[in-house]
């Protein structure tokens, strides 16, 4: 084994048994890192889920185009060309009046009063274009289209913008945009706080062991070979933390979908967070080990570089 990989090993070993003496006051450095890792989790999870549920609804926002029963094959089929045209329209779909009949009749399956006074009259149900924008929030084109009068005049009633689900994705974007911000401003408070901790931790260290960490450098210890163990101590931090974090977050996940529905906490998906969890869950882990590395090794290089200045050897 080579001088460099003696060193290296030495260093490890070293910063394993500095984490082990240090453990009291690695345990509220830690701690704080663990707060800091679950906001970001958090943050992460309910992002995505905000976004799964905003998809959700914006896959059934459609456009409904009443027509009236006047309407020729031809008019239709010029109303669907011209309405295709338009650069926001995903798709469109034609229902006829039976179409509208045997949907309206699956919906209200469970209501026999509706039932039975819709089959007591011819159908008074009109025909309908169904039309899925791109973009549910660029919507005045096509309502431009569809008010004018050419478009007004095969129309049996007003369009239907599916205004209901449009307000449930602008409270969606607003909740994700208000958690986005808390979140940010958590990390930051929090990844400063843990920092602020580690350092004085390191900084403790080093003015306990000032005596043997100077007779190290008379016998002729690099300045690295000092300054790593505390380093490598961090790195654990980092790690320890991480993996604290995600099995807090992973029995959370469990005991949450093991007591709540799907809907059971409003916007937040409870069973996607837990899917996107534990399809994700080696990426997660690795992003949490490198932010709570990153985290440990800034502070200790930090501190080391403050508190342990040797002049150099001859």
């Amino acid at each position: 084994m080579s001088h460099k990989l003696i060193t290296f090993w030495r260093i490890i070993k070293s910063g394993v048994q500095n984490f082990f003496r240090n453990a009291t006051l690695a345990v509220a450095a830690m701690a704080v890192m663990i707060i800091t890792l679950s906001i970001v989790l958090f943050s992460v999870i309910a992002n995505a889920t905000f976004a799964n549920t905003v998809q959700q609804i914006t896959d059934r926002i459609d456009v409904s185009v009443y027509l009236k029963d006047s309407v020729t094959v031809n008019q239709r089929e010029k109303l669907t060309a011209d309405i295709k045209a338009n650069k926001n329209v995903k798709s469109i779909k034609y229902i006829s009046k039976d179409e509208a009949l045997e949907l309206y009749k699956k919906q209200n399956v469970s209501n026999p009063d509706l039932l039975a006074a819709i089959s007591q009259t011819d159908n008074p149900l009109p025909a309908s274009l169904s039309i899925k924008p791109i973009d549910p929030n660029k919507l005045n084109e096509l309502k431009a289209f569809l008010d004018s009068k050419e478009a007004k005049a095969l129309q049996s009633d007003d369009t239907s913008y599916s205004g209901d689900r449009k307000e449930a994705i602008d409270k969606i974007s607003q909740a994700t945009k208000f958690f986005r911000e808390i979140g940010f401003v958590g990390v930051i408070v929090f990844t400063f706080v843990s920092m602020l901790i580690i350092f004085n931790t390191i900084r403790m260290s080093i003015f306990n062991r000032r005596d043997e960490l100077t007779i190290m450098r008379l016998l002729g210890a690099s300045s690295w070979y000092i300054k790593g163990p505390f380093v490598v101590e961090t790195v654990i931090y980092g790690v320890v933390s991480a993996v604290v974090s995600l099995t807090l977050c992973y029995i959370l996940f469990v005991v949450s979908t093991s007591n709540f529905d799907a809907s059971s906490l409003g916007l937040l998906d409870i069973k996607f967070s837990s899917d996107y969890f534990l399809h994700n869950f080696w990426v997660i882990l690795g992003a949490q080990i490198s932010i709570g590395v990153l985290i440990g090794a800034a502070s200790s290089l930090i501190a080391t570089r403050r508190y342990l200045k040797f002049k150099s050897l001859s």
